[in-house]
């Protein structure tokens, strides 16, 4: 007989209560309902402080299972309550309740436990997990450590590793893993029905694990030591790692509850930190730069059961294949046969070689390969509704194929550029519907790289900017909408800042410096290294290509031409600006590399003198600072945070910095105004033209997102 034990409670738990619970027979089944993803919010704590007392106060249950609605258990805490006082009762008191109860309670973890989820589990005392469960504390991502007893309890009950594992990488396990690390004692299918069995054996058995009540474990000698040399060298100054294996580490040797109070001191320092409010401003930026103001009400996106990419290079697969992981049927243009085989086994190499490491299956591999078609024959794309082109950077080429695109394409086909720098506005003048072009800026390796830049025309529907944000939704991208200029946004502050670190070689550094400096910074490589990965006779084409309308009052440096001339053409040949070992990505200084820049500047006649890390860095960020501020005052972006989180997906900026923008307020504006106006007068290099914006901001004492904010309003 199932009885409804929450109408016995109505005085104290409202009927909109996210937590509810009935008797199946002899066990209560307490489960969590609050969509999308069941965050412990306080109306979710009080109402499983309620569910307990139900718990104590039912003779006729001997035990509680503990389960989650819909497909999550748990996934972690309600992040708007961060930064503010916690209304009673917390999750530590929720969790000490359950841990306490007089009766069994047992986890049913029927999908993701992460964060304060996977330490509501640990307050159990028992758990059983669903095969597609995943546990895990993400807390790390957003600059704190689990601050509800998952240090203290996870090392009690499944030892120091996994628990040092999980906080400070952040990254999720399967439930076979959470079950052969010992978090779990077993995967079932109906993981609440074999939760309800289990709990009526612990009740008949009269005993049940309390994990806080468990010995902490000892640790092989030297174990802190070399872990805390393995977070320093790949969190790359992020400090949340680190204040994870510091509470590990110190509630070894404590008592329980003082394991917690230091846990709770720790989690504290990483919730007020810099880097805290960083990360949690790049949480919520990904969902910010997603929403688009000043678009037509009626407007909807377009239908895309179809797409089709021209170019089957390195860019052209690799978007392609973000449109067959997306189950989206592509058609893959080239005009050789020879290039369309070799790029659709490109795209299958990389297909297997995730099968090889166990990221999908060989029939995962063989459905993603038959959405893709190939052809030469540019006819076939009649009915599709998505194009995008992606040939090299030439503004002829592309005019020729849209020309031809927009007498195939039927009407409403959305036409796309994966241009990097080229102007929309002159790509769609060629079509008979500017309305329908649209830029879809896909970073390399397109199947990998998280951001999306798409470019708005002058001309470009509502419609079209709505569906090109939703198909990046579809692909799993981040999509930032952003205007026309040279660059859009990315590349052009990318372009500003490689460009000074040129001219820093020539005044007085060496490239080591320079990347070492942007790495510590907590950028995942230098800007040498960077050019290196990327190819050196790329840009050199560039170079020379604009050599005849290069303007004589740019300060022009010659180092990186002249190393391509050495034959130096970046890792592909194993050397560049730095020299690589075959298999290894790390730059290695180069003699001649070194005494090249030395003689270049000594041919200009510079006096070259020791720059200071301190001045290198400042000469980067504020070059950002400044170029992001001309792109806002332009509206090339709508939002500092659209700069932002362009900079983190696309160009790996340290997230916990919160991004330029962010970071460019959080330093103070007045200060970097100052280097900005010190820079330009001694230099007159248009790069450092204060931004008028920046000037206003400083003299109205206000920041970027202060500014942001007053335009919303």
């Amino acid at each position: 007989m199932t009885q409804n034990v929450a109408a016995q409670d109505a005085r104290t738990v409202p009927d909109s209560n996210p937590v509810s619970w009935q008797a199946q027979d002899d066990v209560l089944l307490i489960t969590i309902n609050n969509p999308p993803v069941n965050a412990l919010g306080h109306a979710v704590r009080v109402g499983l402080i309620a569910a307990i007392d139900a718990l104590e106060a039912n003779g006729s249950v001997v035990g509680a299972v503990l389960t989650g609605g819909g497909r999550a258990f748990v996934a972690g805490a309600d992040i708007t309550e961060f930064g503010k006082p916690i209304a009673e009762p917390g999750l530590n008191e929720v969790i000490d309740q359950i841990e306490g109860a007089s009766k069994p309670v047992v986890a049913a973890v029927n999908g993701f436990a992460l964060g304060g989820g996977l330490e509501l589990t640990l307050g159990c005392h028992a758990r059983i997990a669903h095969p597609k469960a995943k546990v895990g504390f993400p807390e790390v991502h957003l600059g704190v450590i689990p601050g509800a007893g998952g240090t203290q309890r996870m090392p009690r009950l499944a030892g120091v590793e996994i628990v040092v594992e999980l906080s400070t990488t952040g990254k999720p396990i399967s439930a076979a893993r959470a079950l052969s690390a010992g978090i779990v004692e077993a995967v079932d299918e109906d993981c609440v029905a074999a939760a309800v069995t289990r709990a009526r054996e612990l009740a008949a058995a009269g005993e049940w694990t309390r994990v806080g009540e468990l010995p902490s474990p000892s640790v092989p000698e030297g174990y802190f030591e070399a872990a805390e040399a393995a977070i320093v060298a790949r969190s790359r100054g992020q400090i949340s790692p680190l204040l994870s294996l510091e509470a590990v580490q110190g509630g070894l040797t404590l008592p329980f509850a003082e394991g917690l109070k230091l846990e709770r001191d720790i989690f504290m320092r990483g919730l007020t930190s810099d880097q805290s409010k960083g990360l949690i401003h790049a949480f919520f930026g990904e969902r910010e730069v997603a929403k688009i103001p000043g678009l037509a009400p009626a407007a909807k996106p377009r239908d895309v059961a179809r797409a089709a990419v021209i170019g089957a290079g390195t860019m052209g697969g690799g978007i392609a294949m973000c449109f067959a992981n997306a189950g989206i049927p592509v058609t893959v243009v080239e005009q050789t046969e020879e290039a369309l085989e070799r790029g659709l086994n490109l795209c299958r190499k990389n297909y297997e070689n995730s099968a090889k490491k166990g990221r999908m299956t060989e029939a995962n591999v063989e459905e993603r390969m038959a959405l893709l078609t190939g052809t030469t024959d540019m006819q076939t794309l009649a009915e599709v509704d998505l194009v995008i082109e992606a040939v090299f950077e030439n503004m002829g080429v592309k005019k020729d194929i849209f020309t031809r695109l927009d007498a195939i394409c039927k009407p409403g086909c959305v036409l796309a550029t994966n241009t990097s720098t080229l102007d929309i506005d002159e790509i769609a003048s060629v079509t008979d519907r500017p309305q329908d072009v649209v830029g879809m800026h896909f970073f390399s390796p397109a199947n990998v790289m998280r951001l999306l830049e798409n470019v708005r025309g002058a001309e470009t529907a509502d419609d079209v900017i709505l569906t090109a944000m939703l198909t990046g939704k579809r692909l799993g991208k981040v999509s930032v909408l952003v205007g026309v200029c040279d660059g859009f946004v990315g590349n052009r502050i990318l372009h500003q800042y490689l460009r000074w670190a040129s001219i820093l070689l020539e005044d007085g550094c060496m490239p080591e410096q320079i990347d070492r400096v942007w790495t510590e910074f907590g950028m995942p490589m230098g800007p040498f290294a960077m050019s290196d990965l990327a190819g050196l006779d790329v840009g050199y084409r560039i170079r020379q290509e604009q050599a005849a309308t290069r303007s004589g009052n740019e300060r022009y440096v010659e180092i990186g031409d002249r190393v391509v001339e050495m034959g130096r053409l970046g890792q592909k040949t194993g050397g560049g600006y730095f020299d690589y070992i075959e298999g290894s990505r790390k730059p290695i200084p180069n003699a001649a590399v070194t005494a090249l820049v030395l003689a270049e500047s000594a041919r200009k006649g510079i006096e070259r003198r020791d720059f200071s890390d301190e001045e290198i860095l400042n000469a980067l960020t504020d070059l950002m600072t400044n170029e992001g501020a001309k792109i806002l005052e332009e509206s090339i972006a709508m939002r500092p945070v659209d700069i932002d989180i362009t900079y983190i997906f696309g160009y790996g900026y340290p997230a916990f910095r919160g991004g330029p923008m962010f970071r460019a307020d959080a330093e103070g504006l007045a200060a970097s105004l100052e280097r900005i106006e010190a820079a330009y007068a001694r230099t007159g290099d248009h790069a450092w033209k204060p931004s008028a914006l920046l000037k206003q901001l400083v003299a109205e004492g206000q920041t970027f997102e202060q500014w942001s904010k007053a335009r919303a309003a």
